[in-house]
């Protein structure tokens, strides 16, 4: 046992047999899935608690921590691993919107929350609760009382993940102008070496772009060309596809893409700041993803494992003076985390989160560009399996262990290769009995019923990807094509010749 687990598990008993914190956590848990943690991870899901003992007799057992949704559920106990999303639409009455600011430094983690408050505050949103997260950074709540019930003809409630992510999004590009104001002079000077990303800035968004560079691939012996987007540094081998024999590589030139708005450096060249600068997203903390569905956060006065520390609701004018030795759990006085908030107080926010996003959270396009603007995808003939790579046979034989990925794998695979979709369907059935134990059939349909609503994307090329589960076995065909789906159609293109 570590010398933190002993201290936690000395003051375990006491603090949460106290019958405030049992009040605390029982009254905040209502119409929320919540999930009890042991040092050794999270407890069986979905559970509620019925009673406020219910806390204390999992603490009995070995709970250290409680968790729950930022959704509200009719019946938490009816959620089911697979669910569609109908059936999770049917049964969530609403979201608290959870702003999570999880900075690796406290004193600006406290920066980074006041400045989320300043900004909530000029879109009119008054009333939020405020909590330390148990270890370097906070929680910002916005209760769903404080939200239009509709949007465009469509039932709020039904808008998740996709309308909270939005608003955070909204949120991270507004508050680091606020977080900017606060900053000491020195700042830039006391973060000159620190871990922290930075580099050229989109001038929409306010994003850190990524570099790449833009090679062209030539073979002497063939006499043939190709350009190619890789990442910054790129070293890896490339074979020509007709003589095999390794590529020469020329003309580089970088540029510069922001993955949000879809822009690069080589056509809008001014969309891009001049210089280095540190991104202050990375600073503030906030994470889009962590909006996911079912996705579970610290429960207000629950311990934190590592620290040993409650995680305490506070006033917004105790945020600058917080220190951490004001949550220790036996000193922590109770308050409430879902303040008192007016009925859609939070329209104004939503509604220029949602203008905002409309210019700048564009969805990735994977339509083709220059010379391969016309590609038309390859339909096979006829789809056999002996012209699958190794990886894909081995998935095809059922698995136990990486099962979403060999699905996600699959399913852009056969699509790639112009299978029907009432044969992908079948094909995915006739794979998932042999797998142990078979993904949930709700989870499945989801996955396929979302892919057919966008454009065909190839699978993950080879290795790694396929590594991560198992089943990898390269053959010599693997070492020159690197997708599956391109191991396919060439392996087939060749039998067809011979």
């Amino acid at each position: 046992m570590t010398s933190t687990e002993e201290r936690i598990r000395k003051i375990i008993n006491l603090y949460y047999s106290r019958p405030d914190i049992q009040g605390a956590l029982f009254n905040f848990s209502k119409n929320r899935e919540i999930a009890p943690r042991y040092f050794e991870g999270f407890g069986t899901r979905p559970d509620t608690f019925q009673y406020e003992n219910d806390i204390f007799e999992l603490v009995k057992k070995g709970a250290t921590s409680f968790h729950c949704s930022e959704e509200l559920w009719f019946d938490p106990l009816n959620l089911q691993t697979g669910m569609t999303v109908k059936q999770l639409d049917e049964l969530r009455i609403g979201w608290d919107l959870l702003i999570d600011i999880d900075c690796k430094w406290f004193d600006y983690a406290k920066l980074a929350v006041q400045s989320v408050i300043k900004s909530l505050e000029q879109h009119n949103v008054k009333n939020m609760g405020i909590k330390f997260s148990g270890s370097k950074g906070f929680h910002v709540i916005i209760p769903w009382k404080s939200f239009p019930k509709e949007i465009n003809g469509i039932q709020t409630k039904n808008l998740f993940p996709e309308l909270p992510r939005k608003l955070i999004a909204y949120l991270r590009f507004y508050s680091e102008k606020v977080l900017k104001e606060s900053l000491p002079e020195d700042f830039y000077k006391q973060f000159k070496d620190a871990k922290i990303k930075r580099g050229i800035k989109c001038k929409t968004c306010n994003e850190v772009a990524d570099i790449y560079d833009l090679i062209e691939l030539y073979c002497p012996f063939c006499k043939i060309s190709e350009e190619r987007k890789v990442e910054k540094n790129f070293s890896q081998k490339v074979f020509c596809p007709e003589c095999k024999r390794e590529y020469e590589k020329k003309d580089l030139t970088e540029f510069y893409e922001c993955q949000r708005c879809l822009i690069n450096s080589k056509k809008q060249p001014d969309n891009f700041s001049k210089s280095i600068s540190i991104d202050l997203y990375d600073l503030i903390g906030l994470d889009i993803i962590l909006v996911s569905p079912r996705h579970l956060f610290r429960m207000p006065y629950s311990l934190h494992e590592k620290t040993a520390l409650a995680s305490v609701v506070l006033e917004k004018s105790e945020i600058a003076g917080f220190e951490l030795k004001h949550a220790n759990p036996l000193k922590a006085k109770v308050r409430e985390f879902i303040p008192d908030s007016r009925e859609d107080e939070a329209k104004e926010f939503v509604v220029q989160a949602l203008d905002w996003a409309k210019d700048n959270l564009k969805e990735k396009s994977f339509k083709a560009t220059g010379k391969y603007a016309d590609y038309k995808p390859i339909k096979l003939d006829s789809i056999k399996q002996e012209n699958f790579p190794p990886c894909i046979k081995n998935i095809l034989k059922g698995i136990s262990d990486g099962k979403k990925r060999a699905l996600f794998a699959l399913i852009n695979l056969f699509r790639s290769i112009g299978m029907e979709k009432e044969d992908l369907e079948k094909q995915i059935a006739e794979w998932n009995k042999k797998n142990e134990p078979p993904i949930k059939q709700g989870y499945i349909q989801t996955q396929i019923a979302w892919a057919y609503k966008h454009k065909s994307i190839l699978p993950p090329n080879c290795k790694e990807f396929y590594q991560g589960f198992g089943v990898c076995q390269p053959d010599n065909f693997c070492r020159i094509i690197k997708n599956p789906a391109n191991y396919v159609i060439r392996k087939s293109l060749k039998k067809d010749k011979e």
